[in-house]
């Protein structure tokens, strides 16, 4: 198991598409030397070349703050 950063991805992604799925294997295993084996790291490729960016998150809805006010002390009946 190996994390993949946006950068990272990104530069296997911009191989990918245009220079083909080998010279992203080259770039994955320039940036994670780990892999030994050509198969297993084009399955990662080929993953990695799938996603797509996280879209932007949206911004929380405004709340409405209302000031506090002081509770009114108990009728003493």
């Amino acid at each position: 198991m190996f994390t993949v950063s946006e950068s990272e991805a990104e530069a296997i992604r911009r191989a990918f598409h245009e220079r083909g799925e080998w010279a992203a294997v080259v770039e994955l295993r320039r940036l994670f030397p780990v892999f030994s084996n050509n198969p297993e790291a084009l399955r990662c490729v080929r993953a990695i070349a799938g996603w797509s960016p996280l879209p932007e998150a949206a911004a929380p809805p405004a709340e409405k703050v209302t000031a506090l006010r002081r509770r009114k002390p108990a009728d003493p009946r």
